[in-house]
């Protein structure tokens, strides 16, 4: 696998260098992105739109509080009526998916990265990223966090603060550090 680009290790869930120079470039190229993003007229909704379209890989619809960060956006895919609002952060170095309907609320980070537990590798400056996926209809809470890997089931609630760090099963309100099971949700 040493004929495999950074991105592609990085795309498939393999340790790589995030120093790399073509890896440099995307993040550099999304920050200038979300620079505009952030600093666009607020009254043309249509304008920011357009900027979020060329920045996610995919997004049926979407509107976005500003200010939002992310790390490459080619990586994110936002279903239809996707909300988010401000002070999102969403590290996507894997895949961060959204369904439809999904609710984020003010100062929520999303990471999909996250770094050897072997201090020579870190060291080294490696990373490695899962993805990450957010059914429909689902509602993040203020200044929760949600860490590479987790799949979110359709519904869920993450309730204010709540860190996750496994999956959370549809139709449940989580919270928590880290986040467990409060409730079921009867739909």
């Amino acid at each position: 696998m040493s004929d495999l680009t950074e991105k592609q290790k990085m795309l498939k869930g393999l340790e790589y260098f995030p120093s790399d120079k073509a890896l440099q470039q995307d993040r550099a190229n999304a920050k200038r992105l979300c620079q505009q993003f952030n600093q666009h007229d607020i009254d043309d909704r249509k304008g920011s739109r357009k900027i979020i379209k060329s920045l996610f890989g995919q997004c049926a619809g979407a509107w976005i509080e500003p200010d939002f960060y992310c790390d490459y956006g080619y990586n994110i895919s936002a279903g239809k009526n996707f909300y988010a609002n401000h002070g999102l952060v969403i590290l996507d170095a894997a895949p961060v998916t959204f369904g439809d309907n999904a609710m984020i609320a003010p100062g929520v980070l999303i990471s999909t990265a996250t770094h050897p537990l072997d201090p020579t590798k870190r060291n080294k400056g490696l990373e490695t990223a899962k993805p990450i996926t957010i059914g429909n209809s689902v509602w993040i809470g203020m200044g929760a966090k949600i860490l590479e890997g987790v799949t979110i089931g359709d519904n869920a609630v993450i309730a204010a603060g709540a860190v996750v760090n496994r999956d959370v099963a549809a139709n449940t309100v989580v919270a928590g550090v880290p986040a467990i099971v409060i409730k079921t949700i009867s739909a």
